[in-house]
């Protein structure tokens, strides 16, 4: 699967670096050419993968980006801000979940390339049309779907982008190391697949938030070798109603959540949070009205982690995290909070102070 995966970019990434014409084949199987590194670009979604994939350099060649996604994570981008204050000068572009995103905006940016998430671009309709009728090569990317696949080669796609061949090669080659030396230990362990539960906990104690079926956390759970109990009911992400939660009956329960929220017991977790406020929210989630009676709330198995640090390329962290907490021996020898931090170190100029993730 590796040498296949890799091979596909093979021949392109050789000419990248030296500025000529290529042509991919992006996550839709759609056939693009573009100059590369390209030019004039806007970054639809994945902004920090951008960054770390393309290099700082790579924002000296994008002249609008979709800025909402990245300024959701309000301390995360201040950071950012911080260090490099340009990036608060890029345009922006709008929403297309919100139907804010402007067509006219992008085309007055003059653009060479888009580089949209799956769902924008499916999402875009008819608008797609528009952006190429105007010479805008649109190049699309997923890192939704939390597959091997499609982090991989997204990865290389942003390589092609940016330039970046050989830096692109290493990151999605060890982010398929990483999740083959997991999912192999699990198929050599052959052990129970414990129940769990994932809700983004914006929405507080009072309220069930959303869950994940085969994407993002629930693409994750399922890869880390649990039997994600929100599978059944959502396809890609919704809420279960709180009767469908207690019959499952998880055995773990993970909440994630922002740095920001609107509520005092939201999930509070991220940049500039201790822990142990993540703790305080994370217990106000254990004492919410009927879960007495769950095994996670019984055996004190709840987990917090970090919204932001998903649909990312170096979310295997992530998937390092679920299978620790799901599986404490067999995966002993991990440390996920330190390889969150080791991506940062190798890969982009800032280095996040927080807790990103935790448990009870």
């Amino acid at each position: 699967m590796l040498h296949k995966l890799f091979g596909l970019f093979a021949v392109i990434f050789s000419t990248c670096s030296v500025g000529q014409t290529v042509t991919i084949t992006d996550v839709l199987d759609r056939e693009v050419t573009f100059n590369s590194p390209a030019q004039r670009v806007i970054v639809g979604f994945y902004p920090e993968d951008y960054m770390a994939i393309g290099t700082e350099a790579a924002y000296d060649n994008v002249v609008g980006m979709a800025k909402y996604i990245w300024q959701a994570r309000s301390a995360n981008w201040e950071m950012y801000v911080n260090y490099r204050p340009s990036l608060n000068d890029i345009p922006a572009i709008g929403r297309v979940d919100t139907k804010t995103f402007s067509v006219e905006k992008v085309i007055s940016l003059n653009p060479d390339l888009i580089m949209l998430a799956d769902w924008q671009f499916k999402g875009l309709g008819s608008d797609i049309e528009r952006l190429e009728s105007a010479g805008i090569t649109v190049v699309v990317v997923d890192y939704n779907a939390q597959t091997v696949e499609r982090h991989v080669k997204s990865t290389q796609i942003i390589g092609a982008i940016t330039g970046q061949a050989d830096r692109a090669a290493k990151i999605a080659k060890e982010y398929q190391e990483n999740v083959e030396a997991i999912t192999q230990r699990l198929a050599a362990a052959k052990l129970p697949k414990p129940r769990i539960y994932t809700e983004f906990g914006a929405a507080g104690v009072n309220e069930i938030g959303y869950t994940f079926g085969k994407n993002m956390w629930g693409g994750i759970s399922t890869t880390a070798g649990g039997d994600n109990i929100s599978a059944p009911y959502v396809e890609w992400w919704g809420k279960l109603n709180p009767e469908q939660i207690l019959a499952a009956d998880p055995e773990l329960i993970v909440i994630t959540g922002y740095e920001t929220n609107s509520g005092e017991d939201a999930m509070l977790i991220g940049q500039g949070i201790d822990e142990a406020t993540v703790k305080q929210r994370l217990t106000g989630f254990k004492q919410r009205v009927g879960w007495s009676t769950l095994s996670a709330v019984k055996n004190n198995r709840l987990y917090a982690a970090y919204h932001g640090a998903c649909r990312t390329i170096f979310d295997g962290a992530m998937l390092q995290f679920y299978a620790k907490a799901m599986y404490p021996k067999l995966f002993s020898d991990l440390d996920p909070a330190a390889s969150y931090q080791d991506f940062y170190k190798k890969y982009l100029p800032v280095q996040p102070q927080g807790t990103f993730m935790t448990s009870l």
